[in-house]
């Protein structure tokens, strides 16, 4: 009797199970952040093609193993490494096809916001993609997309047009608002949750910017409530295609008027079409009243997407350990940061920071229509721990929950899934959406995924 084929033999690329010689280093692999957590999948595959996908979805269900799937790792809890389950490893679905004609493109899940910008440049084209170079587009748009200049084009799931997707069944599917519309809003903004594989976007595009330009001011942390109260009046009249961001950050440079010490930093881009646009558009800020209290300025500079990733680089530097949390609020940024702004001071490793953009996401309806994802409050921020010993896990995770539990003394902010800190709280998932989402997206789980095969959001 001629036995079947191996299970490996039926991938274009690669099955690894747990105590194969290569299964640890793939596991690490699938995790960007440092800090790797403690959970097992038992099997891993590295598909090759779309193709492998529905293979890894048969043999998972052969095998009685929940799936979980991963594109470029940055989530910063590690929700893709489940126990006991098959990890589906996107990484190597890399295509990127440019229709200059209709300004779209279509895209595998690995690519990044770096490989989209250097391959959309060419064309005079632009896309929201993650502040971050390295995020891929998979985990990214599922979640929703704060991406740059975000407040003028709307999150960047808002510019998928189309997916192709795998469900729980093996079936390929083609999703939009018109076809299996409901798989269609799911996907824009479930994130970690979203219960199908997605192999390929449709993208809308936009005219790259003739002009970007970025400005920024930096002052002690001892003036955040005043610095923040300014700003965020400001930020809210400026056009929407001026993005600005205040940056508490744990430590700073010494310059020739202040010592070295914590500091907030107010950044402002405007993306226009001449350098004199964006000029116009950031004269407002030029006028600040407190402009004699700040320890640096950058004036008014020329940049590109390719340099703005460059700067978040250096932010959220590769071979680091992190630890990451959100919080949408109905309080102001003057509130929200001056709580904060203490446990700033305090954090145990100087490279941590709070990341907190003035209206991140345009809240225009067009641009919201037919998603999961939606703004959920007048300010937003994300604290980042960013450490690098072992030994300093514990004093470092310790250190974002203290800050966020300041942030949110009443409990009853809520997040954006991302980048949520999903194991300090069993509601973070649930708070990451509106009521009626959260309802939504459960029923579309149970119909589109009704055996449970793909796991939900992670959980303490």
């Amino acid at each position: 009797m001629t036995s079947g084929p191996t299970p490996s033999a039926r991938f274009e690329g690669s099955l690894l199970r747990r105590g194969d010689p290569a299964y640890e280093r793939a596991r690490a692999a699938a995790v960007w952040n440092g800090l790797i957590p403690e959970r097992f999948p038992e099997a891993i595959v590295r598909a090759a093609s779309e193709r492998d996908v529905p293979e890894a979805l048969a043999y998972a269900r052969s095998e009685g193993l929940r799936v979980s799937t991963r594109s470029g790792g940055h989530n910063w809890t590690g929700s893709q490494l489940r126990d006991g389950s098959l990890l589906i490893d996107l990484s190597g679905l890399r295509g990127c096809s440019i229709d200059p004609a209709s300004a779209t493109a279509v895209v595998g899940p690995a690519v990044t916001g770096r490989d989209l910008v250097a391959e959309l440049t060419p064309y005079g084209l632009a896309f929201p993609v993650g502040h971050c170079p390295s995020v891929a587009v998979g985990g990214f748009l599922l979640s929703g997309g704060l991406g740059w200049n975000s407040r003028a084009w709307g999150p960047s799931c808002a510019d998928v047009l189309e997916i192709q997707a795998v469900t729980a069944d093996g079936r390929t599917v083609t999703c939009s608002e018109t076809e299996n519309s409901g798989l269609f809003w799911a996907a824009r903004g479930a994130g970690p949750g979203f219960f199908a594989v997605v192999t390929r976007f449709r993208l809308r595009l936009h005219p790259l910017p003739g002009s970007i330009v970025t400005t920024s001011s930096a002052f002690p942390l001892a003036a955040t409530g005043a610095v923040a109260a300014w700003a965020e009046g400001v930020a809210r009249e400026l056009p929407a295609t001026v993005e600005t961001a205040f940056v508490l950050a744990s430590s700073g440079e010494a310059t020739p008027t202040a010592p070295p010490g914590p500091r907030i930093v107010v950044a402002m881009t405007a993306f226009a079409a001449t350098h004199e646009e964006a000029l116009a558009a950031l004269a407002p800020a030029e006028a600040c009243p407190l402009a004699g209290s700040a320890v640096s300025r950058q004036p008014p500079e020329p940049t590109s997407f390719a340099r703005l990733h460059e700067g978040a680089d250096a932010a959220w530097p590769s071979a680091h350990r992190y630890a990451a949390d959100t919080l949408w609020s109905p309080e102001t940024y003057e509130t929200q940061l001056s709580r904060i702004a203490d446990a700033v001071v305090r954090a145990p490793s100087g490279k941590s920071l709070v990341l907190a953009p003035v209206e991140p996401v345009s809240e225009e309806p067009r641009l919201l229509r037919s998603m999961a994802f939606s703004p959920l409050g007048e300010s937003y921020l994300v604290c980042y721990a960013i450490w690098n010993d072992p030994p300093e896990d514990g004093a470092n995770t310790q250190w974002l929950r203290e800050a966020m539990a300041l942030a949110d003394p009443s409990r009853q902010g809520r997040h954006y899934v991302a980048e949520a800190d999903l194991t300090a709280d069993a509601s973070r998932a649930r708070r990451s959406y509106t009521p009626d989402a959260w309802y939504r997206l459960r029923e579309l789980k149970a119909a589109w995924d009704p055996d449970n095969v793909f796991h939900s959001y992670l959980a303490p």
